[in-house]
């Protein structure tokens, strides 16, 4: 089983030898025999990481990327790894909320430097923030959906010393959704101004500079990033905290869950991140590996484009949620990986239906084929689906794709690279798709605001982080509950809201949830310490 070759990437040298000291941005190529031990000062992980397209805060829309980005980055707060619905203090030390619950104060950590050597101030962060809501990229909707505004910016985030960070709200906002939501999100990391502003093109803030390089307080800084072969983090020398136990961090692009499967056993890599439930169940009773999972909130869906004739019409789309076999596939492609769930509130957030609430449907050809007719479509239609290069998601399109035809839907699948998936979604450029999306927040604002909020249907707003924008979704009605809930300070009133919100658009959605995932890893045992949560992985908390 373990006995074939380990492709190389084509024009490349193969992944498993880049591993070596790094300086600056070069990375010196130190051969590593095969089924060698890794080295004992780095962590080696294989994972599919296509999807990275920048490494600029504002910008990153990407899982992976975000699972790097802080870990090179320091936010002002973080998750507690111990349990996820707390925060703890990161680069600020503590903080301060006003009696009106509209300000925030926040006392960051004094004597930071910035791997540039610069010195860090409490300017840097606010600057920072600010740069997010100015360039108006995908991320800036974090900080506006809160009442920041491009013109009024620099007056509601405000440096009135080296350590102090103000932060105005324009209403009492619930203060921990407002620490999850900003504080403790990428657009709140520190980034080092005075290096960015050098590398400036054109006003943009540096952000092509970005797209390739990370300038910002954290463990880590990234040393390389050759686009599908692999990235490699250095530790940061002038950190302000404790030290990564491990020196470098080499993530290698290996997008095949066999060819993932075998470095892990042969000790090629201390990590793999994407496998099958078939391999996960074999390197159960490995010797030298441990499986390891961790329910995380992420959702993955089929998602429709309410522009498109077909798909505007809500029982076509409720349709659509009864071809899909939730059980059988949660029994086997799904077995490690994710538990069904239909609501679009992750399981454990404030605010979700139970389990059995948030997954009401199940595999029913009947109903499918009779909401159709209801539709107007009594002989099926044809349409396409784009999957990305995830290990589930072809059986999972397959699985669909072989219900519709019973019930007269012709769907063509078309898979591609991650990275070409979402930048086809974000454009609105596709009719079905199949993808995940992840909150930042275990509140049912977090999903709320994204998968049914829109605040602007037209398409050149281009709302590229909202994916009910991306799916051409707009209900007032919905937004309506949407804004409700963000403001009721009664937790069982609020509860109400989204439980009603989540019942209706199981119903009338944009996109049929299918799973809450799991991220599962094997992890050899030589790999200590090995921390994560649904929130955030800490590389530098692993070790050898």
């Amino acid at each position: 089983m373990f006995a074939r070759p380990i492709p190389a990437s084509p024009g490349s040298r193969p992944l498993r030898h880049l591993l070596g000291a790094a300086c600056g941005a070069a990375i010196l190529v130190a051969p590593l025999a095969a089924g060698a031990a890794t080295p004992s000062n780095a962590l080696v992980m294989a994972r599919n990481i296509d999807a990275i397209s920048t490494f600029d805060p504002a910008q990153i829309g990407e899982v992976v990327t975000d699972e790097i980005i802080k870990n090179t980055c320091d936010t002002l707060v973080d998750f507690d790894p111990a349990d996820e619905a707390k925060v703890v203090p990161l680069f600020a030390e503590s903080w301060e909320i006003s009696d009106d619950r509209q300000q925030i104060t926040f006392h960051l950590r004094k004597g930071a430097t910035f791997p540039s050597g610069n010195p860090v101030t409490a300017a840097d962060t606010a600057w920072s923030m600010q740069r997010v809501v100015k360039l108006g990229l995908g991320n800036a909707a974090t900080l506006t959906e809160f009442g920041f505004t491009k013109d009024k910016v620099e007056a509601q985030i405000t440096a009135p010393d080296d350590a102090t960070l103000v932060i105005k709200l324009d209403k009492p906002y619930p203060t921990n959704l407002i620490l999850q939501s900003i504080a403790a999100n990428r657009v709140a990391a520190t980034m080092d101004k005075q290096a960015i502003m050098a590398n400036e093109v054109n006003g943009d803030l540096g952000n092509k500079y970005l797209a390739t390089h990370t300038e910002c307080v954290g463990p880590y800084k990234l040393a390389q990033w050759n686009a599908g072969e692999a990235v490699v983090l250095q530790a940061n020398d002038k950190y302000w905290g404790e030290a990564p136990k491990l020196k470098r961090v080499l993530i290698r692009h290996v997008a095949e869950a066999g060819t993932q499967r075998l470095l892990v056993a042969q000790g090629d890599v201390d990590i793999a991140r994407d496998l099958t439930p078939e391999d996960l169940k074999d390197l159960e009773t490995s010797a030298d590996v441990s499986v390891v999972r961790v329910l995380k909130p992420q959702l993955f869906f089929w998602t429709f484009n309410n522009a498109d004739p077909i798909f505007s019409n809500e029982k076509v789309r409720l349709a659509m949620r009864y071809l899909i076999d939730y059980d059988g596939l949660g029994k086997t492609v799904m077995a490690y990986t994710g538990v069904p769930r239909a609501s679009f509130v992750q399981i454990g957030a404030v605010g979700a239906l139970d389990e059995k609430e948030g997954q009401p449907f199940s595999l029913d050809l009947d109903k499918a084929k009779a909401l159709l007719a209801e539709a107007g479509y009594p002989n099926g239609f044809k349409a396409t689906v784009f999957i990305g290069t995830l290990p589930h998601s072809a059986p999972i399109a397959q699985s669909v794709q072989q219900n519709a035809a019973k019930v007269g839907v012709e769907l063509t699948l078309e898979r591609m690279a991650n990275a070409q998936l979402f930048s086809k979604v974000r454009g609105r450029e596709f009719q079905t798709a199949m993808q995940a999306w992840q909150t930042g927040v275990p509140d049912a604002h977090g999903n709320a605001s994204r998968l049914v909020y829109n605040p602007d249907n037209r398409a050149e707003a281009k709302l590229t982080q909202y994916p009910a924008w991306r799916a051409a979704f707009y209900s007032e009605d919905a937004n309506r509950k949407v804004d409700a809930a963000l403001l009721e300070s009664d937790p069982e009133k609020r509860n109400a809201i989204y439980h009603d919100l989540q019942k209706q658009i199981l119903q009338q959605g944009p996109m049929a949830i299918m799973f809450q995932m799991y991220d599962p890893a094997a992890i050899r045992k030589s790999l200590k310490t090995w921390t994560w949560n649904g929130f955030r992985t800490y590389y530098a908390l692993a070790s050898k």
